[in-house]
């Protein structure tokens, strides 16, 4: 490894070698080049509304061996497709194919899938306008279309 540059009129070379030091950091290249929004299906929203294009189930990771109950979801905004988890009992026999829902991050490390789901990173919250909490606790029914 080359040592630094030391002594009078070496200001230019220090900072050109930090410059190119900074390339070798992920985190710097990710900020630097905005691959988070780019690869993101949200584009950087908090939520996204999207129709249910089937429902699906997903084993759990180990030692777990329960199947999770999931969507697959049309984004509205740009056409691109995610599996969303259905959080509590029940909640796939509220969400039907061709339903209108919005989805939110769920909240795993760094953006990254949450718990023993593979590769899930968002959430189900409403279904047709009406709050999948409420629905699930029989606080409102759900509306027909």
């Amino acid at each position: 490894m080359a040592n630094k540059a030391n002594g009078l009129n070496v200001a230019q070379s220090l900072k050109r070698r930090r410059h190119e030091g900074h390339w070798h950091s992920k985190k710097f290249i990710r900020r630097t080049l905005d691959l988070k929004t780019k690869a993101d299906p949200l584009e950087g929203a908090s939520m996204a509304k999207g129709i249910v294009l089937e429902k699906v189930q997903l084993e759990a990771k180990q030692p777990n061996s329960a199947m999770r109950k999931c969507a697959r979801v049309q984004l509205i905004k740009n056409g691109r497709q995610v599996t969303a988890f259905m959080p509590g009992s029940g909640a796939q026999k509220l969400i039907d194919e061709h339903d209108e829902v919005i989805i939110e991050c769920i909240g795993g490390k760094k953006g990254r899938a949450k718990g023993d789901i593979p590769g899930v990173r968002w959430q189900v919250i409403k279904v047709n306008d009406q709050s999948l909490d409420a629905l699930l606790h029989g606080k409102i029914e759900k509306a027909r279309k």
